[in-house]
């Protein structure tokens, strides 16, 4: 099965200085694995763009060696990317857990995307290629079905946690601590494990403490409504309302696409039994408000979500009472604190109570290791090399230290860059070649059709505004027919600045007069590029702003 003296090589196209867009690489000469396929949402610098996801040329360009795409779990850093790889590159197979399988499935289906090579995997499934093969770990995270990956080849076993934490009260299965164990006592060459958490001490808290606090707050406002929020993903938390809502004698309504489509993947894999809690929203007002409670998406402060809709006052179905109680069952995510905060300001000014997640609320926990539980996980694996994983750069800094103070040799970590490789052969690891990787940006369904130039025109644009100018130009007497249209957007107000317009309008007119004096031949594109040239700088010291100009010349023959 094996080559004898083969370099198995390991590497990151996404995932690595960063949370999100996670796709690791496991090759050797002749086959190639890929272990998830995710997104990363952007930044607010990045206008317009809907997702961040991998460079791919190297799987374009080596698709034949590539025998699977295994995945660890169904959440969107790890599985949104999959349409996107499977639009660019041959995937032969796709490997995924029962829960991941049913998300993967509704997202193609959604992009009208067919594919039916998928095979659901468990615990005690292995895999076997020509020189590779692979099988799994049960591990606890907020999503069901969550595994670590074991890749075994001819350089020893290279372990994967993907997304984990240790939880010995959990909601569902608890992480398969003798599996770990046995591999380790077997021996593992290379670890990659989840960095997420790694600059925080201590334990996460068991979700058993959400539940306790979740039960709390329907105990204590039994003649309230309760609208809760809370990501769609965490199947458990929802489990978990539902069967507190049964306990209280409140139905639920749904809202949010993800949310619904959730509570379906709930519903059909048994995790929820009671299908009959849910109603819909029509059926609510014929029930008290004490026995309904709402179910949203918007813990993050999405503008487009439910609970966003619902604290503007511009939701259809749903008016907000003085004294419904708000639960968000989250945390922030890095970067949505002020999105949040803006949401919990206009629920409050709506006169209505709001529940968020403190160290004394225990309303939420995270589904990632702490610094405790990175450490158990070091033990029970045991790793000759080390390699942290999902995370920004601290985050692997400190998840090194963490190793190091499990005994793993300083020289035996790799903390690496997106493309950077290690090379793993009988005789050890070590710093391999640098593959191409990067970030390519998805606007609507267009990938890579956003890059740094089109971005620069967008920031200048929501900065400065756009100014347009419209020319009817005779070619013949090379001459303007008319003076120059001049309109802006996000700019100055045209019906305010008149004047301002009108001198702008007069210096475009001037441009075009010399531009013909001194130049025999007409170019439509030096005429566009001469105005910009000339009408940008005037602009600046009219105003001290910088909008995009756009010149459009009407040809006249």
């Amino acid at each position: 099965m094996k080559e004898k003296n083969s370099t198995t090589s390991v590497f990151a196209l996404g995932g690595l200085g960063e949370v999100g867009k996670n796709m690791y690489v496991i090759k050797n000469d002749s086959e190639i694995i890929i272990i998830d396929a995710g997104v990363m949402f952007p930044e607010d610098d990045l206008l317009g763009v809907d997702y961040v996801i991998q460079d791919i040329t190297y799987l374009k360009e080596n698709e034949d060696k590539i025998v699977g795409l295994f995945i660890t779990h169904g959440h969107e850093d790890h599985i949104g990317g999959i349409p996107f790889l499977l639009a660019s590159v041959k995937i032969p197979k796709i490997y995924a857990s029962k829960i991941a399988n049913d998300l993967i499935i509704k997202k193609l289906i959604d992009r009208d995307i067919k594919y039916e090579n998928i095979e659901i995997y468990d615990e005690f499934s292995e895999f076997k290629f020509k020189t590779m093969s692979v099988d799994f770990i049960r591990t606890s995270h907020s999503i069901p079905d969550s595994y670590a990956i074991a890749i075994h080849t001819n350089a020893g076993v290279i372990v994967t946690t993907g997304d984990f934490k240790f939880d010995f009260t959990p909601i569902g299965p608890m992480s398969d601590l003798h599996k770990m164990a046995r591999l380790g006592e077997e021996g593992v060459k290379l670890l990659l494990s989840d960095s997420t958490n790694a600059l925080s001490e201590g334990f996460s808290k068991s979700e058993s403490c959400v539940d306790e606090t979740i039960n709390s707050i329907f105990t204590k406002y039994t003649s309230n409504r309760i609208i809760l929020a809370t990501f769609a993903s965490n199947i458990y938390r929802i489990k978990h309302i539902v069967e507190t809502c049964r306990e209280n004698g409140r139905k639920i309504v749904t809202f949010g696409r993800s949310m619904e489509s959730a509570k379906d993947i709930a519903l059909k894999n048994n995790l929820i039994t009671d299908k009959s809690i849910f109603i819909e929203a029509a059926e609510a007002k014929n029930l008290k408000k004490n026995e309904i409670c709402i179910l949203c998406t918007g813990s993050q402060g999405e503008p487009l979500a439910a609970l966003s809709r619902i604290a503007n006052g511009t939701h259809k179905q749903i008016t907000l009472l003085p004294d419904d109680i708000v639960v968000f069952s989250s945390n922030p995510i890095p970067g949505n604190a002020t999105s949040i905060n803006r949401i919990i300001n206009k629920l409050y000014l709506k006169g209505v109570k709001v529940v968020t997640n403190t160290e004394l609320t225990n309303i939420h926990t995270s589904g990632h290791a702490k610094q405790e539980e990175l450490r158990l996980m070091l033990r029970l694996m045991k790793p000759e090399y080390f390699m942290p994983a999902h995370g920004e750069y601290r985050m692997l800094k400190e998840h090194k230290n963490v190793a190091i103070s499990c005994g793993v040799k300083e020289e035996n970590i790799f903390i690496l860059k997106n493309g950077e490789s290690i090379d793993i052969d009988s005789t050890g690891a070590r710093r391999g070649k640098t593959y191409q990787a990067g970030d390519v940006y998805v606007d609507g369904s267009r990938i890579g059709s956003v890059g740094s130039i089109v971005l620069k025109d967008r920031k200048l644009m929501s900065k400065d505004g756009i100014l347009v100018a419209i020319l009817n130009l005779d070619i013949n007497k090379r001459e303007l027919l008319i003076h120059p249209n001049v309109t802006t957007r996000g700019f100055i107000l045209v019906n305010e600045n008149a004047d301002l317009i009108l001198s702008i309008s007069k210096r475009i007119e001037a441009t075009v007069k010399k531009y013909f004096q001194n130049n025999a031949k007409y170019n439509y594109l030096d005429l566009k590029n001469q105005i910009i040239l000339d009408i940008n700088p005037y602009i600046v010291e009219l105003t001290g702003r910088r909008p995009i100009i756009l010149p459009v010349i009407m040809e006249i023959k």
